[in-house]
């Protein structure tokens, strides 16, 4: 799945983006795009995030997904996770602090892809 990091006109939902500058939601999404990466920022209470449009759930976007990357707490990823997996998505990265054990598992014995010992803002630097 880092492979996916080497083509930026792949789209990455950003679960947990934020306006508050002080909150990695907002630094992992004003980095990647700074970067050149094609970011759709996923937060209920928004409806823009540093000028992008905000989507209420990653199911809202129409465009197909290559990454859906998780910086929120994990017992709220994991219902997200949860969903998602039931709507057939497949690869999920979730920031440090975000990952937890049941989510592992719980993509490990549904076969789907994850990074859960990664930060996704020091993998993109290498591309």
């Amino acid at each position: 799945m880092l492979d996916t990091l080497k083509n930026k006109k792949n789209l990455i939902a950003l679960v947990g983006a934020s306006n508050d500058p002080k909150k990695y939601g907002n630094k992992i999404l004003l980095d990647l795009v700074s970067k050149g990466y094609n970011v759709a920022p996923v937060n209920s209470k928004e409806k823009t995030i540093a000028g992008i449009k905000s989507y209420k759930n990653v199911l809202d976007l129409k465009e197909s997904l290559s990454i859906i990357n998780f910086v929120v707490p994990p017992e709220i990823g994991f219902e997200i996770t949860k969903e998602l997996v039931e709507n057939n998505y497949d690869n999920f990265w979730y920031q440090p602090g975000a990952e937890s054990k049941d989510i592992s598992s719980y993509l490990i014995e549904n076969s789907k892809n994850f990074i859960d010992d990664k930060c996704i803002m020091v993998e993109a630097r290498l591309y």
